[in-house]
């Protein structure tokens, strides 16, 4: 490069404009989720506008107040007035971290996470700067996109945690290189571990042979075997392990510096796959080969309320658990009709050190550095003419902000409530026919399911993140002693929010004001099609009678689960996966848009008559 050529900056995308664009949709989401959440309490003004007074500022926005208590806050209406003083009110453009500053007391942030709370909303913050820098692909171009261009064409993040990208550890580079909204390509490091040091977990069917004959080309192998002889080591006697590109040089070159010093760990290289970056930033799609399955790698990043390990404790029966959730799923009728799949978690692999499992408790972020499990590719698993899309682009809006399925209502072809049954069919029902037949609960938001289509409409679902989301609340049945742990001993009336916080609030609330604003399907006439299905769903399944009474999703409300609470109260370590309980934050209830469509039971018969 000559003296004369320009270097592009690292901070080109940190422009006033696109900043403010950046900003103003933060603080438009904040103010929503904050206010649906209770936490702040706007007060009408006139119409649809609102005003929110803090001790430095006033906040004035225009919100639409749509079911389950939704604030579709408009950013472009925010609006701030900043004390200066003496009285008199200075404009002021709207800021997201200034706006968590303003709201520091409501927020109840206390002096350890206020900080890094700021960091992480200024890094979300970033994040979508970038992504509205490049630019991205518009609804029309996504409706023909492939798999992996539908995932990395995702800027949202989770639908209601506000900080959600911080992804604290990351550069900009890092960004570029990882981030499942870069698209970019990369390859996994390999690193061998000694056997007596390893646990290797293998699904059922499943051997050591088969498991790395399956990920690993025969010449790739024997490349990493002639590495250990070149260090006089025998192959025999260690496991390959894959580890993200970022860990192996932030965490292992120096965390496992004298393991690696004594040969305990020994670098391999990459294997020449390359690999893509989900929605879950350390889960990584093989590009190279997609009928090949993901590998899932710690992360040591922290991200919306974790540090992202993976215990290789933990993980020792993830497979058993898969074996055991898809024997359970493959062999229910119900569930086969509508094809809906799990995609099985088929085996892990990691390290114990002795030095760091002797300094530290169990779910120390130091057991959790170098582990790694392999999840099945749904990319064989679909017929000609069935595309492959994550469950989170419903909620997608393009670079001019409109609804990537609203987009998709209208290619179908078929009418609005049709197409949302549809897609009911193939998610909420099984949701339902797991919770009321099985007791089986998972975590099925956006970026967990993926959807099967066909003309743009969907057919079916495959739900992932088994291992560590699943939960039987059935206290008494028998369970293998390995999946014993997904026994959750959850209180009676929480259970049923499994379904009316984390389809209804965490998602469908959502989809249903974007539906809304589109102009396709009114978020009443969504909700009228969902207590349709579900209606449905009950009377075609009588022998359940007694379980859908004893949770009844026609109550005039529901408890109002608030996730951002957990992460503003404690954002290095949200919830205890091993106690499902503690990610259970309830403030007051919601109206429940299901009610009006509540049923009469027949005392005798155990029927469902709808109300008149």
């Amino acid at each position: 490069m000559s003296s004369h050529e320009t270097v592009p900056s690292p901070a080109e995308h940190l422009t006033p404009a696109v900043w403010e664009r950046a900003d103003r949709a933060l603080v438009a989401k904040a103010l929503g989720e904050y206010a649906h959440e209770l936490l702040i309490s706007p007060e009408r003004v006139d119409g649809d506008r609102y005003r929110l007074v803090t001790a430095a500022a006033v906040y004035s926005f225009t919100a639409r107040r749509l079911p389950l208590d939704h604030w579709a806050v408009d950013p472009d209406s925010v609006q701030v007035q900043r004390s200066d003083g003496s009285g008199a009110g200075v404009p002021d453009r709207p800021r997201a971290t200034q706006l968590v500053l303003d709201l520091r007391d409501e927020l109840g942030l206390t002096d350890a996470v206020l900080p890094l709370y700021l960091e992480e909303v200024a890094a979300s913050t970033a994040a979508r700067a970038w992504t509205l820098h490049r630019g991205g692909p518009s609804c029309e171009e996504l409706l023909e996109a492939g798999f992996q261009e539908v995932e990395a064409a995702m800027t949202a993040g989770h639908p209601v945690f506000v900080a959600n990208s911080g992804r604290i550890g990351f550069d900009l580079d890092d960004l570029r290189r990882y981030a499942p909204e870069s698209g970019a390509a990369f390859e996994v490091e390999w690193v061998a571990v000694r056997r007596d040091r390893c646990v290797l977990a293998l699904g059922d069917g499943l051997d050591e042979e088969s498991l790395y004959a399956g990920e690993l080309d025969a010449v790739v192998r024997e490349r990493f075997r002639e590495v250990l002889r070149g260090h006089g080591l025998d192959p025999a006697g260690y496991l390959p392990v894959p580890v993200h590109p970022w860990q192996w040089r932030r965490r292992v070159l120096t965390t496992f510096a004298p393991e690696l010093a004594d040969r305990t760990l020994v670098h391999l290289g990459t294997d020449g796959d390359a690999r893509r970056a989900q929605q879950s930033v350390r889960t990584a799609f093989n590009a190279s080969h997609p009928r090949r399955w993901y590998v899932k790698t710690a992360l040591s990043v922290l991200n919306m309320g974790f540090l992202r390990g993976l215990s290789t404790e933990y993980m020792s029966v993830t497979p058993a658990i898969n074996d055991w959730v898809h024997d359970v799923v493959s062999s229910d009728p119900v569930l086969l009709e509508r094809g809906f799949r799990v995609l099985r978690e088929r085996a892990a692999v990691g390290y114990r050190s002795p030095l760091y499992e002797q300094a530290t408790p169990k779910g120390s972020p130091y057991r959790k550095m170098l582990a790694a499990l392999w999840r099945e590719s749904p990319v064989p698993l679909v017929e000609p003419g069935q595309r492959l899309m994550t469950m989170a682009a419903l909620l997608h809006r393009d670079d001019d902000g409109r609804s990537f399925a609203a987009a998709l209502v209208r290619a179908s072809g078929l009418a609005p409530r049709d197409w949302g049954r549809r897609y009911l069919e193939a998610y909420l029902v099984p949701v339902l026919r797991c919770y009321y037949a099985h007791d089986l609960v998972f975590m099925p938001h956006g970026e967990n399911l993926i959807l099967v289509l066909e003309d743009h409409a969907v057919v079916s679902t495959f739900m992932k993140d088994v291992g560590e989301e699943v939960a039987l609340l059935d206290p008494v049945a028998p369970l293998p002693a390995d999946v014993e742990r997904i026994r959750a001993d959850i209180p009676e009336h929480l259970r049923l929010l499994s379904v009316q916080t984390d389809v209804f609030d965490c998602f469908f609330r959502q989809l249903s004001a974007l539906l809304d604003e589109a102009g396709v399907l009114a978020a009443a006439d969504f909700w009228d099609e969902v207590a349709a299905c579900v209606l449905d769903h009950q009377r075609a399944h009588p022998e359940d009678a007694a379980a859908h009474a004893r949770g009844d999703l026609f109550t005039p409300a529901f408890a109002r689960s608030c996730l951002n609470r957990l992460q503003l109260r404690d954002n290095q370590q949200m919830v205890d996966l091993a106690d499902p309980a503690t990610a259970i934050r309830v403030v007051g209830e919601l109206e429940n848009p299901l009610a009006a469509a509540a049923p009469a039971r027949g005392a005798r018969s155990g029927a469902l008559v709808t109300s008149t």
